[in-house]
């Protein structure tokens, strides 16, 4: 027997079996109450389901994110146990997902598990796959390790972000395949960096790009400096919006080009005429609540919707609670206060990648000064708008 015919034959006689069995639009409407991994499964009981199933995945193009904090009670990282049953819960089929958590919870665990390899590792390859067997096939997934964490709690887009300088936390914010927006990502190395690299990345001599996120690791070694300008320069030059830092480490995707300890730069290039951006500075002079607020409160000049709104802010480890004299979460305070309904996420990291720039429509506000781009005890505070 099919689970066509089980499924039918109990309401055979019933009103809601010939509803649920001919009309589209009921069924359609009950779908989209249905978490996306549920959705699945249902599409497999009759063409009616399936049919109605991917047009509810099609109008499901709404960004989502999992976060945690605290210790996890499990060998893998806080956010992968987390994710693992929140990723059931989604309403959207994950097309692009940034992750993001503390480099000092991963990098104790890599220490333990290199003492002893009978111990599995939080960032053991393991760790790193069953990561990436959470989503689909075929979705993108950036992970990034970082000396500090900003997230905004699972759920609501109303709740309080949070910064946390201290302790294991993380987060993954899912992107679905969403019209009129294209979302690229892309790893370059001494190795494979050149202008044809750049270009076949979507980072230059395209037309549609709007914002590129983007995480430079280990270029504090030999000839890092070099290769972060390299990356840079030809960036600058476009009318896109750069926003991103210098991270500790980059656990995914894997990078088979270099060897471990290499320097390298990930991120994400962002085109297309529904993808909007701006970002502002918060330089070495803002340093009270007052003034961070005044800062970000430009950001409004972008007048981005609020629907598919993401706030993103990079900070220099020397910032957060210390540089406002012991008052914690100033900055992620003062965006919830300007933008209440907005999430945010970011990172505490060793350098700081943006400036003052507005990407809306058909015009582009910037300073273009590829010196302008790295900055030291700063924060860069982004909004990106995804159509």
């Amino acid at each position: 027997m099919t689970e066509n015919q089980e499924f039918n034959e109990p309401l055979h006689d019933s009103k809601a079996a010939y509803v649920l069995s001919n009309v589209a639009e009921v069924v359609e409407r009950i779908l989209t109450f249905v978490p996306t991994k549920s959705l699945f499964r249902i599409a497999s009981v009759c063409r009616l389901w399936r049919n109605c199933a991917r047009r509810v995945l099609r109008t499901q193009q709404q960004l989502a994110w999992v976060s945690v904090c605290g210790p996890s009670t499990t060998e893998a990282h806080s956010l992968c146990s987390s994710l693992s049953e929140e990723v059931e819960k989604v309403f959207l089929l994950p097309k692009t997902v940034l992750a993001m958590v503390d480099s000092a919870t991963l990098n104790e665990q890599v220490y333990c598990y290199r003492q002893n390899k009978a111990k599995r590792s939080r960032q053991s390859p393991d760790t790193v796959h069953e990561l990436n067997l959470l989503f689909p096939k075929g979705c993108d997934v950036l992970g990034i390790t970082t000396p500090g964490i900003v997230l905004t709690p699972t759920g609501s887009c109303s709740g309080s972000p949070q910064e946390y300088q201290d302790g294991e936390a993380g987060f993954a914010v899912m992107f679905p395949s969403t019209e009129g927006v294209n979302i690229k990502p892309f790893h370059f190395c001494k190795k494979t960096i050149s202008p044809t690299a750049l270009k076949d990345a979507g980072l230059v001599d395209n037309s549609e790009l709007r914002v590129v996120l983007i995480f430079f690791y280990e270029v504090y070694k030999t000839g890092g400096a070099r290769f972060l300008n390299q990356v840079l320069e030809p960036l600058a030059k476009t009318k896109a919006l750069i926003a991103g830092g210098i991270v500790e480490g980059v656990f995914s995707p894997p990078r088979h080009c270099c060897s471990d300890g290499a320097y390298g730069a990930v991120g994400l290039a962002l085109s297309g005429p529904k993808v909007q951006g701006a970002s502002v500075l918060l330089d070495q002079d803002v340093s009270c609540p007052k003034t961070a607020e005044a800062t970000i409160r430009r950001l409004s000049a972008a007048k981005m919707p609020e629907k598919n709104t993401l706030g993103l802010m990079f900070a220099c480890v020397g910032r957060g609670q210390n540089y406002y004299k012991n008052q914690p979460n100033v900055e992620a305070d003062a965006f919830r206060k300007v933008f209440p309904k907005t999430p945010l996420f970011g990172l505490f990291g060793n350098g700081e990648i943006g400036c003052d720039r507005i990407i809306k429509d058909d015009y582009t506000l910037c300073d273009t000064d590829m010196d302008t781009l790295q900055h030291e005890y700063t924060t860069v505070m982004t909004l990106v708008h995804l159509g």
